[in-house]
């Protein structure tokens, strides 16, 4: 929903949250008149899928846009052929989409390459570029050093007729791949290096997902990107604090054109704790099988956290919460399992799910008999979430951890002797336990009192402990994925050696035949719960009626705590 210039200025003043620099500048500049549609972009490049990191440049772009009005253009950077494909377009609009927002146009760098094409050969005309055959090791050497100024190339002195006759035969495709470079004509004295006559155009015969084989020139990145935004209209070009020293580059570019003067401004990227941000290494762990492709569920993908269990909503307000700063900061990955956790309490559906059963007889129980009880779907939700029918009978499977033969001080759960609430059900008594030959309890023998029954409880009988089950002869199974942090150190990348060194080996363990509530037998893909007293789950994309995969989304309280 757009607002105007006069509704948001009020309801602004009256929000309690306090502007970030960035919702300043664009205040300003509209209650300036500087600008009258606020309009930004969003420009991925198709090389990979998108993380959590670009989850918070969505969020703060689009959203900027629905605050304030305007639109966001959603630009794909298609400008190196070698590593994009259309696999990666894809992946990312439905990203985006899946977290709640939609671009006004869909374009591509690549829709440009004919007016970038026009746009270099106006600079070459006037003076400010040049065709160069210097070699890589040329250039690095030619560039200097942060201490000692650059050299000017041999190539740099050529007239504009020369440059503009080599540009459009490398255009032709005359010269070999990488034997010669279009380059801005700049101050190879500058303090800035990006400013030391940049590269802005190379030969690369490399087949693009768009335009095929048209083109065997691509400009550069640097080159593109201002560009684009200018033809776009873009107001506020809003990227990460690494192209900072970038700036200069994309203003001179813009000024020398004489085009539209789009804004750039940076804000600090997303670090996020127990992982990496880079599309290579990641693109490095996929490569080399260390997880299940670009969506496994510990990946820091946006497709990951949506095949883990995630809800847009959780990660829309991860993002709110740490905000927009201009300085680099570790985000603690609990955080973000905070506000799943927030978000899941008041969503997901309460069942009871045994993970590591043992068996459960009740010796007092009718032979053959079974009684179905009730289960609140979820009482923290709104409306309660409804109701549930739970079928009981005389043999159950419980979680072996619920059982200790021999009791720790404290215990409130079954053990020779003891007493315990099943959930919704009834209070049970230990009476005795059977254990194989190699010494494992393998079924706990109770008897149960009939007139304690949940919601209608006369027995006088008060517990400490309560257990959740399964009935066993009503019981699903299912195959369970138990995830962890794909890392075992908070900054794998700080680390020395190789990053893969630390990747956390207890970061999944499968539990191929856990026990399930039958209500549970048609949960699709996708589906949420909360599995009592284990965590949050979501049903896997690969799941099937004949075989159910359970994801864990997160646990129910953060495990990691110092």
């Amino acid at each position: 929903m757009f607002v105007t210039l006069h509704s948001y200025t009020e309801h602004f003043m009256s929000d309690e949250k306090p502007l970030n620099f960035i919702e300043e500048i664009i205040e300003n500049d509209l209650k300036s008149g500087k600008y009258k549609t606020l309009v930004t972009r969003f420009p991925p490049e198709p090389n990979g899928y998108l993380h959590i990191g670009h989850a918070k440049a969505i969020c703060l772009n689009f959203g900027l846009t629905q605050k304030y009005g305007g639109y966001t253009n959603l630009r794909f950077d298609d400008t190196n052929p070698v590593t994009e494909k259309t696999e990666y377009v894809n992946s990312q609009q439905e990203d985006i989409k899946w977290l709640g927002f939609q671009w006004k146009n869909e374009l591509h760098a690549s829709d440009y390459f004919d007016e970038l094409y026009g746009f270099a050969l106006k600079l070459i005309d006037k003076g400010f570029a040049y065709v160069d055959e210097s070699t890589s090791e040329e250039l690095a050497q030619q560039k200097g050093t942060p201490t000692t100024v650059g050299t000017n190339s041999p190539f740099r002195d050529r007239s504009p007729a020369e440059n503009r006759d080599l540009f459009e035969r490398m255009r032709a495709g005359e010269f070999a791949d990488g034997s010669m470079t279009l380059r801005a004509k700049i101050d190879m004295a500058s303090p800035n290096m990006i400013m030391r006559d940049p590269i802005i155009y190379r030969i690369k015969r490399e087949h693009h997902h768009r335009t095929g084989d048209k083109w065997c020139i691509y400009p550069m990145y640097d080159f593109a990107h201002g560009q684009s935004d200018s033809i776009e209209n873009i107001t506020h070009s809003i990227c990460t604090l690494e192209y900072v020293p970038h700036r200069e580059l994309y203003d001179w570019f813009i000024d020398k054109l004489e085009i539209f003067p789009s804004k750039q401004y940076e804000f600090a990227r997303l670090n996020l704790s127990y992982t990496v941000m880079s599309k290579r290494k990641l693109l490095q762990l996929v490569n080399e099988n260390l997880v299940d492709g670009w969506d496994d569920p510990r990946m820091p993908t946006i497709s990951g956290f949506r095949r883990r269990g995630y809800t847009p909503e959780s990660i829309r307000e991860f993002c709110d919460r740490i905000g927009i700063a201009k300085r680099e900061n570790l985000i603690e990955l609990s955080l973000l399992e905070f506000c799943i956790r927030e978000d899941l309490n008041k969503s997901a559906n309460r069942v009871m799910a045994v993970l590591d059963p043992i068996k459960l007889t009740l010796t007092n129980y009718p032979e053959g008999e079974t009684e179905i009880l009730t289960g609140e779907n979820n009482p923290e939700a709104e409306d309660k979430g409804g109701t549930r029918e739970i079928p009981f009978s005389k043999t159950l499977w419980i979680e072996r951890e619920d059982f200790m033969e021999e009791p720790a001080k404290k215990w409130f759960r079954l053990a020779p002797g003891a007493m315990v609430r099943l959930k919704h059900a009834y209070i049970v008594k230990c009476e005795d336990f059977v254990k194989d030959a190699e010494g494992h309890v393998t079924e706990v023998i109770c008897s149960y009192l009939p007139e304690s029954k949940s919601g209608n409880d006369a027995s006088g009988v008060n517990v400490k402990g309560t257990i959740h089950w399964v009935s066993a002869e009503h019981a699903k199974t299912a195959e369970v994925r138990l995830y962890d942090r794909l890392f075992s150190v908070a900054s794998p990348d700080a680390e020395e050696g190789d990053f893969k060194d630390y990747l956390n080996p207890a970061s999944l363990e499968v539990l191929q035949t856990a026990y399930i509530e039958p209500a549970l037998a048609g949960a699709s893909p996708g589906s949420r719960f909360q599995f009592i007293r284990k965590g949050y789950f979501a049903v896997d994309k690969n799941s099937t009626p004949d075989k159910l995969i359970f994801n864990r989304t997160v646990t129910l309280k953060d495990s990691w705590k110092n």
